[in-house]
């Protein structure tokens, strides 16, 4: 993968948004990630298609849902740029995390 290729991958809000949320909360469902977003999961699962195209995430299906998680593959300079921009961007990703936490610790959730 090169400079090119990565941050094209990650040149959508919603790419970008969830490999961030990856970075710093691990493996997400994908119905997490549409509570998460606020997106549906059709435009969700179209971008981790891609991101998956890209080689950035891996998925692994447990029942009828799919759980995407960074690629431990990824080369050292990717997942510093993924690991630095998370970081050191709380506020972007604010809500989009609380939503996610709260998701996570509602036991009626989907997943």
């Amino acid at each position: 993968m090169n400079p090119c290729q990565f941050f094209k991958c990650l040149a959508d809000e919603t790419r970008l948004q969830s490999v961030l949320l990856m970075a710093l909360e691990g493996e997400i469902c994908v119905c997490d990630l549409m509570t998460a977003l606020q997106q549906d999961q059709p435009k969700i699962s179209r971008h981790l298609a891609a991101l998956r195209k890209c080689h950035i995430v891996t998925d692994t299906r447990r029942g009828k849902w799919v759980f995407y998680a960074l690629s431990a593959t990824l080369p050292v300079w990717v997942k510093d740029v993924i690991n630095t921009s998370a970081q050191a961007n709380p506020a972007y990703l604010q809500e989009a995390l609380k939503r996610l936490r709260a998701a996570r610790s509602d036991s009626s959730n989907c997943c």
